[in-house]
């Protein structure tokens, strides 16, 4: 697919939001739906690239999963390797032994589990958990694990039903996020109650590569539906 600057600028906005979150900005304590934000960007983006490759029939798991790997892979460990000296020149013992076991679980991205089982996200002692944000990766590498089958299956079946029947997958787990009220701590780190996010950019990208780029609006209405979705944000 085509660069698409506006959206490099929209993903800028949500890591900004989330960093100014952790950094104590009060202006910013709403910060952490950078998170979200970027989830739908990422269905987005994803999925514009799979669709075309499916309906071009040049679709293949090796090469997506490679590609997956060739650009998540190398920074993370690259960031777990910077973390180590600072969490064992500043981490108590009993720290540093948690800090150590979730490097186990990040590279074959469960952490969001691991996570998810010492605390809650806006607890306290997140502050020394230096690997904490790597639960939406987590999250984001579980969907993608499941995602392109899924696709390409429903495809396969009935092209014409793809956009509904994912739209409803997506209903689905926005009502048990919302609803889940017995476990907000789940319901924040697990992929049945985030997938909502991605699929929202899954629909977008597939209704737009279905023929309906016509439909968007003129320059002068696109720029007040911009500034509006930037407030609302």
């Amino acid at each position: 697919m085509r660069y698409r600057p506006e959206v490099d600028g929209l993903r800028a906005l949500a890591v900004l939001a989330v960093i100014f979150y952790h950094a104590g900005f009060t202006l910013f304590k709403g910060g952490f739906v950078g998170v979200d934000i970027f989830f739908v960007i990422s269905g987005y983006l994803i999925t514009s690239i799979i669709f075309s490759e499916i309906k071009s029939q040049s679709f293949s798991f090796a090469n997506f999963y490679a590609r997956r790997a060739g650009r998540i892979i190398p920074p993370l460990f690259l960031v777990m390797m910077a973390s180590m000296p600072f969490a064992y020149l500043y981490l108590l013992p009993i720290h540093l032994k948690e800090f150590a076991r979730s490097l186990v679980y990040i590279p074959v991205f469960v952490s969001n589990i691991f996570f998810m089982r010492q605390s809650g996200y806006f607890d306290s002692d997140v502050e020394i958990k230096p690997m904490i944000h790597t639960w939406s990766l987590a999250v984001e590498e579980q969907y993608y694990l499941m995602f392109p089958l899924l696709l390409l299956v429903l495809y396969k079946v009935n092209r014409n039903w793809l956009l509904p029947l994912l739209a409803l997958l997506g209903i689905g787990s926005f009502l048990l996020a919302q609803f889940h009220f017995t476990d907000a701590t789940s319901s924040f780190y697990l992929l049945h109650t985030r997938a909502w996010e991605l699929l929202l950019g899954v629909c977008l990208a597939i209704y737009l590569s279905e023929g309906n780029k016509g439909n968007q609006p003129e320059l002068r209405v696109g720029n007040v539906l911009s500034i509006t979705g930037l407030i609302f944000i």
